[in-house]
């Protein structure tokens, strides 16, 4: 709460005034009885303090100084959470083509899931909410395309739209993959260039492929994983013309796949809420390198 002093107006008569050396000389000076005043320490006062000569008003940080401090101030990030819990429910809603620029796809999977049933969908899900607050720490704002608050989807073309909408600056699309036991690792899967229909990836090819390769350092030093021995000639980096998600993204976009759920060693720390938290982290580094130059 605010202090307030109170102001003390003190009326001098005439001949009061005469009484004291100085009253009404002209010279400025303060009466002598002046400096007994209770008003003149105040320890409200707005005035430079007598000690620095500084004055606290003036210093006072500005509204909203601490917050365009932050390195991703200004910054719009879209996380998108690959699949839906719900999808399991609505496999003939999702088994429905939408036009993704090349050919006509299904708009959504419902992803894979470990031996001991954890799903894809949870898995991306439990992710994408560190993610989320890592960032927004840093003072980005985040924009989930969902958070199982709808039965299914949203399909893989309005998932582009709903970056494109934000204008974001990247967008994640977080992805476990379902491959053969013994493939391990992560990769980062990058828009191929694809001018087709309602597909123009040509001006975002260049930025996403930077936002992929900063993602790939990062997570593979927070995680402590390798890039996948399966894909990507061990680069942990795959470029792909058939995904919706990407082909109709007008913004800068990357999809990850952290590891493979159909691996045992993988499975184990997918299933790992503390990895989760250095996936989590190693995206946040990513990104952040990404948007800072």
């Amino acid at each position: 709460m605010p202090h307030h002093r109170k102001i003390l107006a003190v009326t001098l008569s005439a001949a009061a005034c005469a009484a004291l050396a100085g009253c009404g000389s002209g010279s400025g000076a303060a009466p002598r009885a002046a400096a007994k005043s209770p008003t003149t320490k105040s320890p409200t006062a707005k005035g430079p303090d007598a000690k620095s000569g500084v004055n606290p008003a003036a210093s006072a940080p500005a509204p909203g100084a601490a917050r365009a401090a932050l390195p991703l101030a200004g910054r719009t990030v879209v996380v998108d959470p690959g699949h839906n819990p719900g999808n399991f429910q609505h496999t003939a809603d999702i088994n429905k083509k939408v036009d993704i620029g090349t050919h006509p796809k299904e708009c959504d999977t419902t992803g894979t899931s470990t031996a001991d049933n954890y799903t894809e969908a949870a898995f991306t899900l439990d992710v994408s909410h560190r993610l989320r607050d890592l960032l927004k720490a840093q003072g980005a704002t985040v924009v989930l395309t969902h958070d199982a608050d709808r039965p299914f989807g949203p399909c893989i073309d309005e998932r582009a739209r709903l970056g494109n909408a934000a204008k974001a600056d990247a967008v994640v699309s977080v992805h476990a993959d379902g491959s053969a036991a013994g493939h391990r690792g992560f990769h980062v899967i990058l828009p191929a260039l694809v001018q087709s229909g309602a597909a123009d990836t040509s001006k975002i090819v260049g930025p996403s492929r930077t936002l992929g390769e900063r993602i790939a350092t990062h997570f593979a030093s927070a995680t402590g994983t390798s890039p996948a021995n399966y894909i990507g000639s061990g680069t942990g980096l795959d470029i792909r013309s058939d995904l919706g998600g990407l082909n109709l993204s007008t913004v800068p976009k990357v999809f990850l796949e952290c590891g493979n759920m159909r691996d045992p060693k993988d499975a184990a720390l997918l299933s790992n809420a503390a990895w989760r938290q250095k996936a989590a982290r190693g995206i946040a580094d990513g990104i952040g390198t990404y948007l800072k130059g």
